[in-house]
């Protein structure tokens, strides 16, 4: 992968607006050239609800002229990434290092790295090449992602964490803040729902999302799945899931032989029509 300048007459135009623009940058890849740029962040130590939310949220925005802008690192941010590589969406990742193969952080994330630049996306820097990964890059590399981004979605965040410096530097761009509401039993909902207590958007589907970024909503891309291909087998298990069930409730409540249902559910997930999360399923 080719290493060059990024010209400042190149940079992502919001981030000269803000207040300690970097100097100078690196760049593997191309800028996307879309409307608007979604950074995506949150906990390392993700929930499975957390994973859901971002991957499901970031499939609903398939279609729209969005980029997602998150840091490479472990947990929601590579979650984020690899979500909109399965979207078809452009992203750029802004790594706490240089951007040499070989000092890429972290490591294991140098395959994604790879694809989101084979994707039409790109990674960006403002340290040298081989600079390694420090503890005092992290802030330093936030800013970069809230000062491009029109909006920053937190996902899930403890109190103190590098996910809410990024949304308090999204704030003080004068960038919109949105964040998803958890359950009240989870760590990683306090950041969150700090956020939310100061006047972040919540949001709980893509068309949130499209909205706050001033974009118009398409209601087509959010409209429901066609089930007429589907068995009278099938279309029972579709009628019962207006709500998501346990796969024991769903047993129970059709009466059937239980391999029988078992056998049903397991080819509607092959079909991707059902999904399983957190022990209920729910349609997809």
């Amino acid at each position: 992968m080719e290493i060059r300048d990024l010209h400042k007459k190149d940079f992502p135009p919001l981030l000269l607006e803000i207040n300690d623009p970097p100097k100078a940058m690196r760049i593997v890849g191309e800028i996307p050239k879309t409307e608007k740029y979604l950074a995506v962040v949150g906990s390392r130590k993700y929930s499975e609800y957390g994973k859901a939310v971002c991957e499901k949220l970031i499939e609903g925005l398939a279609g729209y002229s969005i980029t997602i802008v998150s840091g490479l690192a472990l947990g929601i941010d590579s979650i984020a990434h690899r979500a909109a590589l399965k979207a078809g969406l452009p992203t750029i990742a802004i790594p706490g290092s240089g951007l040499h193969p070989n000092h890429i952080y972290p490591s294991s994330h140098r395959e994604l790295a790879k694809k989101i630049v084979e994707s039409g996306g790109c990674l960006l820097s403002e340290f040298p090449d081989t600079y390694p990964s420090l503890p005092k890059n992290f802030p330093q590399r936030n800013r970069i992602i809230a000062g491009m981004s029109h909006a920053t979605l937190v996902i899930e965040a403890e109190l103190k964490s590098g996910t809410l410096i990024t949304s308090k530097l999204a704030t003080e761009y004068n960038r919109d803040v949105l964040t998803i509401p958890n359950s009240i039993f989870s760590k990683t909902s306090e950041g969150p729902h700090m956020l939310l207590r100061l006047g972040a958007t919540p949001i709980t589907q893509p068309s949130d999302i499209v909205a706050a970024l001033g974009l118009e909503v398409h209601e087509n891309l959010f409209g429901k799945k066609n089930y007429s291909n589907c068995s009278s087998d099938e279309h029972e298990i579709i009628t019962l899931l207006s709500e998501p069930l346990s796969r024991d409730e769903i047993i129970r409540k059709l009466g059937k032989p239980v391999y029988a249902t078992q056998t049903v559910l397991a080819t509607m997930e092959i079909k991707g029509l059902i999904e399983e999360s957190l022990g209920e399923i729910h349609l997809a």
